[in-house]
């Protein structure tokens, strides 16, 4: 028998007892691709998503931050422009790490089926 063990880790804030999803991989993936390019809609492209669904994505993450994740910056001499913030970074960092200890948990406990 061909078994595999599957799941997914959030971060979800909490508000009068209702949980919104905070962080997940999609949101990081998504935060991966602006910081590659430099812009949500290229980072939507990337995705194989709307411009109108990651704009979503990325003000619900600012939203429920203390501080934004990702800021924008229009036009100007050399175009706008999105970054993330160093606060961002830190969710890039701890959210990939959560995700791969949370992938060697389920390879661990899979490891360990009788």
């Amino acid at each position: 028998m061909n078994l595999r063990i599957n799941g997914r880790i959030w971060l979800e804030t909490l508000s009068n007892d209702t949980a919104e999803r905070f962080m997940g991989i999609g949101r990081l993936e998504l935060l991966g691709h602006i910081q590659r390019t430099g812009s949500i809609n290229q980072a939507a492209k990337a995705m194989n998503m709307s411009y109108k669904r990651a704009w979503e994505l990325v003000h619900s993450m600012n939203t429920q931050a203390k501080v934004p994740l990702v800021t924008t910056q229009t036009g100007g001499e050399k175009g706008g422009g999105t970054i993330i913030t160093a606060e961002g970074q830190k969710y890039l960092t701890y959210y990939s790490s959560l995700q791969e200890r949370f992938q060697k948990f389920l390879a661990d406990e899979l490891a360990n089926l009788p």
